[in-house]
């Protein structure tokens, strides 16, 4: 299946969105996590305040994740490549994992499922990354969508595969003036049970179709 871009942006206009939309999209990165933190809580420790009765690592998670778009907002004009990737992840996983920013080298399992990931090796990793990023078939939103469904199958780093896959996409989507990718509590449970059967069979376009209908944001101008 193929997803043509439902938004086409200048990158004024996907900026913009991006920096209005950043704080839903670290709420969502925590609920893709499961992690019991609220969309109020989440603004409050965003903005620098204590918030009692917060688990001090969903703290962390949160802060990883700003700083992660914080890096993301003021690099938004550089090229996907790689390391850029690699740093995405060493802002997300920063004190979190055994190591970040850097390709796991041990088994790792994934709750809810007997899949079990390899364990990356650096050149096809790379290859496969350009191989989505210069797919001349595929329009921007296609590649945004095959990257977060490759990084999150194939849990490349050692934690942090979701949220990392999640900015890598959306770093895809606002090069490319097609948007953005945040899933709200309304669709959470659904994409949870879309994501299991992803990684069971390692079939995507169910998973790809529900995001590209219900995650892919933007504005109409």
């Amino acid at each position: 299946m193929v997803f043509q871009d439902k938004y086409k942006l200048t990158a004024q206009q996907n900026l913009f969105l991006a920096k209005k939309k950043w704080d839903e999209n670290v709420y969502c990165g925590m609920k893709m996590e499961n992690r019991a933190v609220t969309f109020p809580q989440t603004q409050t420790i965003l903005n620098g305040v204590n918030v009692p009765n917060v688990q001090l690592d969903d703290i962390q998670a949160i802060l990883n994740m700003r700083d992660a778009w914080k890096f993301l907002l003021s690099t938004v004009s550089e090229p996907v490549t790689f390391e850029y990737w690699c740093k995405l992840n060493e802002y997300i996983a920063r004190n979190e994992a055994l190591e970040w920013g850097k390709l796991r080298t041990g088994s790792v399992g994934i709750s809810g499922t007997d899949y079990e990931p390899p364990v990356p090796d650096k050149n096809k990793t790379v290859a496969e990354l350009k191989a989505i990023l210069t797919d001349a078939d595929a329009s921007t939103t296609d590649k945004a969508l095959a990257a977060f469904t490759w990084g999150a199958r194939g849990q490349f780093f050692w934690d942090g595969n979701k949220r990392t896959s999640l900015m890598l996409a959306n770093k895809i989507l606002i090069l490319g003036g097609a948007g953005i990718m945040t899933i709200t509590d309304k669709y959470m449970e659904q994409f949870n049970g879309l994501l299991l059967d992803f990684y069971n069979t390692g079939e995507s376009e169910a998973l790809k179709k529900f995001l590209y209908d219900n995650a892919i944001q933007g504005i109409t101008v």
